[in-house]
């Protein structure tokens, strides 16, 4: 395998245990500067990196704490003021544009990850961001409060030690689809679950589910960790998205 496949195949999230080993700021602009080359609708980027460099400030946004992070938002801002600049009223609005502007965040924070690995430097994908009161986010980082919503955060920094493996990933039936849409079928669902019954492919998220008494792995993920912690309430992210204005029709 060339040395692109070797890196994402080494991607691993580091979970609450960043040293404190500092991220280089030349780093932090090689990031940034290829993470934009992400693929995008229309060239027009329609997102916002908020770069973020106190440790603390860090922890008030999402819960953990690493050497630096980037905040992905879903942001058409700039490319509504360079409209009205030019004299011509382009308003983002409606699910379709959030749905656009998401795709070209996630796109790009991806990119961010996949870089941040191939220079040595480990990192979390989290939704902390959006567990709470959503309206710090906006605080904290002075985020317009239309047009504009924090999806996601990309923690930054070298994990004090190494992982003992690498997660498995499930690519069988159900999630890989030959020429056209197919649901699995009972066998299907019965390899699917021996899939992440097997200890060899590492693949849940945890590695002990006999000892608390389940039969199947996917039984402690259903029963135990879905609807575990703090989510955001439906009625706040309604009216974050509604404020914002990516409900407008």
């Amino acid at each position: 395998m060339n040395e692109t496949i070797n890196t994402i195949n080494s991607l691993y999230t580091t979970h609450g245990n960043f040293s404190t080993q500092d991220v280089k700021e030349e780093d932090m602009q090689t990031i940034l500067k290829t993470c934009v080359r992400a693929a995008n609708a229309s060239a027009r980027q329609s997102y916002s990196i908020v770069v973020i460099r106190d440790r603390e400030r860090i922890r008030q946004l999402c819960g953990y704490t690493g050497s630096k992070a980037l905040l992905f938002c879903v942001d058409y801002n700039r490319i509504m003021d360079v409209s009205n600049h030019l004299g011509h009223d382009y308003k983002a609005s409606g699910i379709a544009d959030f749905i656009t502007g998401s795709t070209d965040t996630i796109l790009a924070a991806q990119t961010a990850a996949i870089c941040a690995r191939s220079l040595g430097i480990d990192s979390l994908f989290t939704n902390g961001i959006q567990r709470g009161d959503i309206n710090r986010i906006y605080d904290l980082v002075q985020l317009p409060e239309k047009g504009c919503f924090p999806l996601i955060m990309l923690v930054l920094g070298y994990a004090d030690k190494e992982p003992t493996y690498l997660k498995g990933r499930y690519r069988g039936k159900g999630l890989i689809h030959d020429e056209q849409y197919q649901r699995c079928t009972e066998r299907d669902l019965q390899n699917l679950i021996a899939e992440y019954d097997d200890p060899s492919k590492k693949m849940g998220m945890i590695q002990d589910w006999e000892k608390h008494g389940f039969t199947h792995y996917l039984d402690w993920f259903f029963e135990k960790w879905i609807g575990k912690g703090e989510r955001p309430e439906k009625s706040q992210m309604l009216s974050l998205l509604e404020r914002s204005g990516f409900l407008d029709w």
